[in-house]
């Protein structure tokens, strides 16, 4: 016991011997501010160190020198912002994971929001959208624990797990009196980030739903497959609920539709950490028009393709104010194989605005209303009753001895037509499922209708 004291003595006298020469270096600055800025480094210092002795000397318990040291360092980047943390090495490994193959766990994004767990995004077709978790959703208990002074990197542990196990959260959402359980299934979360269909013939979608290492490759790869079938004249590229991700690929796509002109900058303290991206000209020119879905779950990469696109006025942005996420994080690598994520710097779009903490506003505000499976069938019986209760009113073709049209081949227009192919039937169907979604989704319902304008009227995205 006396000699594991006396080596930790020794760490903390090294520790003080190591920072002693340092602050003296700095002392003899001539800048009198940065002196007494020093200073006051070193007394804060020097109050640390005795704290960290008091509690190996002291201490109820036999003390962990490295998880206090950690607890220390993570606390003081987690007191700078939302962002910012320490991460171990078996930590750094997780983060690695999110941007190749896929992981096991519920699918969502989170973050910290006024020091409260907070849903970026539920990810598509992952058990947490699957079970009704929103953006905005705040995540006050795991498995009956709470969630206060929690980092992300121990939530994001405790959500992963093993594909068929379970775990339970406590959820409140704003307008709620009380909180909500949910027990969901864990799944293999796939990074598939790009998702494509014909809304109807010359109308196509696109889907981003996080941006990832091969996402502009396989937009790409989306938006040829469909110019090559339909004279597209209008698309809907759909970012609602993507929390974001790497930064070289929102540039990337903003590119696809842009020819020149700034696409984002970066501001930060040190001058050196400054980026600035630019739109490029490519042989490959698109210029029909666009609309932009956004809502509270878009945040971070999705923000800096709707505001370069809605800055350059190439596309339209429709639906809910964006999440707010504008600050830029840097990861150090450290040589123990931890890492530290710092932010660096805020994201600007091309006019000048700062997207942190107030996103992107739309040009059309369609509110966000998802609808549940049992909210959808309640709609579908009140819409079925409504057409019964619909006065059926008398048309020419219900009239005796009616005249038929002469282009039907004389037949009657009220009999169905018969289907001879089974691939007409399987493609009926298909378009007949896009349609009932348009129909369930309010905020894709008016894209669509604007680009139908856009297409009679006049475009509103071609690129100034």
């Amino acid at each position: 016991m006396k000699a594991e004291l006396f080596t930790k003595k020794r760490v903390i006298i090294a520790i003080t011997a190591l920072i002693l020469p340092l602050l003296a270096l700095q002392l003899f600055d001539r800048n009198a501010s940065v002196v007494a800025k020093t200073s006051d480094t070193y007394q804060q210092l020097e109050t640390f160190t005795a704290v960290l002795h008091m509690i190996d000397e002291n201490y109820v318990e036999e003390i962990d020198s490295k998880k206090l040291m950690e607890g220390a360092i993570n606390g003081m980047l987690t007191s700078l912002d939302p962002h910012s943390s320490y991460m171990s090495p078996e930590d750094f490994k997780e983060l690695q994971i999110e941007t190749q193959g896929s992981f096991s766990g519920i699918g969502i994004e989170i973050t910290m929001k006024d020091s409260v767990l907070t849903v970026v995004s539920p990810i598509d077709d992952t058990p947490a959208f699957k079970g009704g978790v929103k953006a905005g959703d705040k995540i006050l208990k795991i498995e009956g624990q709470t969630t206060k002074n929690i980092t992300l990197m121990e939530a994001v542990k405790k959500l992963r797990g093993p594909k068929g196990s379970n775990v339970t959260i406590s959820i409140h959402r704003e307008g709620w009196t009380e909180l909500k359980e949910l027990v969901l299934t864990r799944d293999d979360i796939p990074l598939l980030s790009v998702k494509s269909k014909i809304l109807e013939p010359g109308y196509g979608y696109i889907r981003i739903r996080s941006f990832q290492t091969n996402t502009t490759r396989d937009f790409k790869e989306a938006l040829q497959e469909i110019t090559q079938k339909q004279d597209l004249k209008g698309l809907v590229l759909d970012l609602r609920n993507n929390p974001g991700g790497l930064l070289d690929q929102s540039v990337r796509i903003s590119d696809i539709f842009l020819d020149d002109g700034l696409i984002v900058y970066t501001k930060a303290r040190r001058e050196d950490n400054n980026l600035s991206f630019s739109a490029h000209k490519d042989f490959l020119k698109y210029d029909f028009p666009i609309v932009v879905l956004v809502n509270e779950g878009s945040a971070s990469a999705s923000e800096i393709v709707a505001g370069a696109l809605q800055d350059h006025k190439r596309a339209l942005i429709l639906g809910a104010q964006t999440f707010g996420k504008g600050s830029v994080q840097t990861i150090h690598p450290m040589v123990n194989g931890a890492g530290v994520r710092l932010t660096t710097a805020l994201y600007y779009t091309p006019s000048g605005r700062s997207i942190q903490a107030t996103g992107i506003t739309p040009d059309i505000i369609v509110p966000s209303s998802f609808l549940t499976k049992e909210e959808l069938d309640t709609k579908k019986e009140q819409k079925e009753e409504q057409q019964k209760d619909t006065p059926k009113f008398i048309k020419e073709s219900d009239l005796p001895h009616h005249f038929k049209n002469g282009d039907a081949d004389q037949k009657d227009i009220t009999e169905p037509v018969k289907k001879e192919k089974p691939e007409e039937e399987q493609q009926e169907a298909t378009e007949s499922e896009i349609k009932e979604q348009i129909e369930q989704d309010n905020q894709l319902k008016q894209a669509l209708i604007l680009l139908k304008g856009a297409s009679i009227f006049g475009s509103f995205g071609e690129q100034q």
